[in-house]
């Protein structure tokens, strides 16, 4: 039998629909994936492309063309973030990794870049007949590409990038059949606001960080 029959036979009905292994499994690794994020843990990377090869399978038997697209997008930028996190801790004086706000530069070019891929990737997709929901589609794939480079430079807006991404992507997949994807972004949702509020406060922390802020008392007062 095909690796590809394998992952999408069926597991267990949720609400009428079938839920493949690729799916189960696949959104499994993503809810790890976040969860590591939050903690801003390396392996946060390996796992993300381990579910990604696991949802292109499930997003290929749907259907969702742009859907599978991501996969192989969100493999390749995992790859690049892996390399930029792996560095930053390297240099970080903590051995963490860093979080910051962006720049209104960097949060000018994520909004262009989702705005004008989305509607260029739409075409494309509405063109080929390679998804039944085109810009929709388009959307999750060019938000998740952008939600990937605002985490791999750990920014805080990366998790504002998601929050988007879930909101469209949760009547997305339940329209497509994969309705435990749909329940999971319910999940990720919840963990996304957590998320947002936790870098937001360790952002604000490496700005009013003491080392930064706080006089040096062991020179003498120059006046």
């Amino acid at each position: 039998m095909p690796l590809l029959d394998v992952l999408n036979t069926p597991v267990f009905t949720l609400l009428g629909t079938p839920v493949p292994w690729s799916d189960l499994i696949g959104n499994v690794c993503a809810i790890a994936t976040v969860f590591l994020a939050l903690r801003r843990n390396i392996w946060s990377w390996p796992v993300q492309i381990l579910g990604s090869v696991l949802l292109l399978s499930a997003s290929i038997g749907a259907g969702l063309g742009g859907n599978a697209s991501r996969q192989v997008v969100i493999i390749a930028a995992a790859v690049w973030g892996w390399t930029r996190w792996k560095q930053a801790k390297e240099q970080a004086a903590s051995g963490e990794v860093e979080v910051r706000w962006g720049t209104w530069t960097e949060r000018l070019l994520l909004l262009g870049f989702l705005l004008v891929g989305t509607v260029a990737f739409g075409s494309l997709l509405a063109w080929g007949g390679w998804s039944w929901n085109p810009y929709p589609d388009a959307y999750i794939f060019v938000g998740s590409l952008a939600a990937m480079v605002a985490q791999g430079r750990a920014i805080v807006e990366f998790w504002l990038v998601w929050l988007l991404v879930d909101l469209v992507g949760i009547p997305l997949a339940i329209m497509g059949g994969l309705v435990f994807s749909g329940a999971v972004y319910f999940v990720f949702l919840v963990m996304v606001i957590v998320g947002i509020i936790d870098w937001s406060r360790r952002s604000r922390q490496r700005i009013a960080s003491p080392t930064d802020l706080s006089p040096d008392i062991s020179r003498p007062d120059p006046a």
